[in-house]
């Protein structure tokens, strides 16, 4: 595409609604016109002057719209997430840059993909991300890190609430008991609850009706089953490991939130992951968290 092209497009998919014809986005009119000089618009109602990105998430962008369209590009591709240095040198721009990037992407993403409540038959599970430490070389010096008192601190639970249908819901948190609170607020009443025989789930069974397996036994036993929440933790666990190899504890929910969303539309095709990425990017207002990150970090 050339950046005339990458514009029209931009535009087309910003203002669907409109057949492409801007509208202001602080009084909404739909009466404006372009100054092509500078490829920015001007409402003829208040006389505001605003960009085809103004109030989304990629408002006071200094990249050019072509580079953020091969950015979505790139980054639905990935199966297992997309590291910010990859991004950086595909794209020719600084590391800061793609990182501040991705994770709009990964907060359009999760707002669009987040629902109020499951129902039906939901699966629950629990596992530790972050701080990951390579076992040591000899036997006798590795340390068991799921022991309270070999626990750094940087090390925070992640558990999944995932329909049989195969939404998924993840919460961050210190412990799965304090998730417990988050599951009864965000399972629908007379949901059924598969768990695996963790203590942290006791206390659900006044809520709901709980099933429960035994994993030292059995993966499932044909009444209870969490196949589908470890599915999750495998895709995150990779995306850890294999793709970021570092996920710091306060954007730990953001990379869940991706993983979520991959996870549950792993069998659509790229086309409608990239227009579905789009759509809930340019549809996400301004980011509190990442507009001028950079700038309040330094300062």
């Amino acid at each position: 595409m050339s950046d005339d092209d990458a514009f029209a497009a931009f535009k087309a998919i910003r203002y669907a609604e409109t057949d492409g014809e801007p509208v202001c986005p602080k009084c909404g009119c739909v009466a404006a016109y372009e100054i092509r000089t500078r490829k920015i618009f001007k409402c003829k109602a208040c006389l505001a002057q605003f960009s085809v990105t103004s109030g989304t998430i990629f408002a006071s962008r200094k990249l050019a719209v072509r580079d953020i369209l091969a950015a979505i590009a790139i980054f639905v591709n990935g199966a297992k997430g997309y590291s910010a240095l990859q991004l950086s040198r595909d794209l020719g721009v600084q590391y800061k840059t793609a990182f501040v990037m991705l994770h709009k992407l990964r907060e359009a993403l999760g707002s669009a993909h987040r629902v109020a409540q499951l129902s039906g038959d939901v699966e629950i599970d629990g596992a530790y991300f972050g701080g990951y430490v390579k076992p040591a070389n000899r036997k006798e010096d590795r340390i068991d890190r799921r022991l309270a008192e070999n626990r750094t601190g940087k090390r925070q639970v992640v558990v999944v609430i995932r329909e049989k249908t195969g939404r998924s819901l993840p919460f961050v948190a210190r412990s799965e008991s304090a998730a417990v609170a988050a599951i009864a607020a965000h399972v629908a009443p007379g949901s059924i609850v598969h768990a695996d025989e963790a203590a942290s789930w006791d206390a659900l069974y006044q809520s709901f009706d709980i099933r429960r397996v035994n994993h030292s036994e059995c993966y499932s036993d044909g009444i209870a089953c969490t196949n589908m929440a470890e599915s999750f933790f495998s895709r995150i666990r990779r995306a850890e490991i294999g793709t970021h190899h570092h996920i710091a504890g306060p954007y730990l929910h953001a990379y869940a939130d991706e993983m979520a969303w991959r996870e549950d539309n792993r069998r659509r095709s790229n086309g409608e992951l990239y227009l579905m990425t789009v759509g809930a990017s340019l549809h996400h207002p301004v980011s509190r968290q990442w507009k001028g990150y950079w700038q309040r970090a330094a300062a």
